[in-house]
């Protein structure tokens, strides 16, 4: 799909139909090399360097702001460049912060419904983080870091009502960060009104309704598709569920649903049998942390959410995701590894 949806592109920007298919596969061997390194030592581990993880996320998140060592892009900066790959430092926080989040509530899981020893730490950690990454700006990844974090301490015995606290608190600061910027505010308006702004703002989510409409029950056949033809902005990154939809139909975009559902429930399995406190909340976040990424991408495609931005977890192009969903996954295997020693 990768190269179905990127192949008129990359000829047109690249003179090469195969550059994203290639460095995609690249991604994927590094992606597999690594994940490979997260399955030989013991998950428990990951314990001591908790804290030291945290600490180089937070030096990383501030030196991709600071121009000429983080690289813009369409007026983010939000990536390193490193020779002819760039790596995106708010991946590597989304699966540092699960860590830090499952040893603190490993220590503090007797307190965790006390607001100041076992609720506040967290919350403030996890606020830091959310907005430098909000600077860069990337308002979706720190909406689902947030998410995923107050998830995993719901299930570690949270009170609700702290959480319907800090909801209420952050609303305010949450709907200025979107008025306050003329072009978030339009996304709401093409979420609210897509048809009637087709030529506009609502063009990107217009066509991709067109594309998964277009698909009918079977689809229009692989590589096929009419909106990959420089209709659909982000084909082959944001929006290559429509393209799924449209060359798959009905049946492929199932088959992708029905694959995310199983990883989601036997990850969800795993995470209910672990008896170690820090390897439960680890694979019950990663379980999270991918479940989300895929609701919201295939929500933002049919047009049930505001365009979010994120990939569609393994099939979306974008290196540093692929690399760091991978290693989500070795982590979760690892997990259940040990537990069956």
């Amino acid at each position: 799909m990768i190269y179905s949806s990127s192949g008129i592109y990359a000829l047109g920007e690249m003179g090469d139909k195969t550059y994203f298919v290639q460095r995609h596969l690249l991604f994927l061997c590094i992606g597999l090399l690594t994940s490979f390194a997260a399955m030989t030592f013991d998950y428990r581990e990951l314990r001591t360097i908790a804290k030291p993880l945290m600490l180089v996320v937070f030096v990383l998140l501030i030196l991709v702001l600071i121009p000429g060592i983080g690289m813009a892009h369409f007026g983010a900066r939000r990536w390193f460049k490193i020779g002819a790959f760039s790596f995106q430092p708010s991946e590597f926080a989304k699966l540092a912060i699960l860590v830090y989040v499952a040893d603190f509530l490993a220590r503090k899981q007797n307190k965790i419904k006390d607001f100041f020893e076992g609720f506040l730490p967290l919350i403030t950690v996890m606020g830091i983080f959310c907005l430098l990454i909000v600077k860069q700006p990337d308002l979706g990844n720190s909406v689902l870091i947030a998410a995923i974090v107050l998830i995993v301490m719901y299930a570690a015995g949270a009170q609700i009502r702290h959480i319907g606290i800090l909801a209420l608190l952050a609303s305010p600061a949450a709907i200025l960060l979107v008025v306050m910027v003329p072009w978030r505010v339009k996304r709401i308006m093409a979420f609210l009104k897509p048809m009637e702004n087709m030529q506009g703002v609502g063009f990107q989510l217009a066509q991709s309704k067109i594309a998964l409409g277009s698909g009918g029950l079977f689809g229009v056949g692989l590589g096929k598709s009419a909106q990959k033809l420089f209709y659909l902005p982000a084909a082959h990154t944001d929006f290559i569920f429509s393209i799924i939809g449209e060359e798959l139909g009905l049946m492929g975009t199932l088959a992708v649903v029905f694959l995310f559902a199983a990883l989601i429930w036997q990850g969800a399995r795993i995470a209910k049998r672990i008896t170690d406190p820090f390897g439960h909340y680890l694979a019950f976040g990663i379980v999270v942390m991918i479940g989300l990424q895929a609701v919201v991408n295939i929500g933002v495609s049919i047009g049930a959410f505001p365009t979010k931005g994120l990939p569609l977890p393994f099939i979306s192009y974008g290196g540093s995701a692929l690399i760091f969903n991978l290693i989500a996954v070795a982590l979760l295997l690892n997990i259940s590894r040990i537990q069956d020693l």
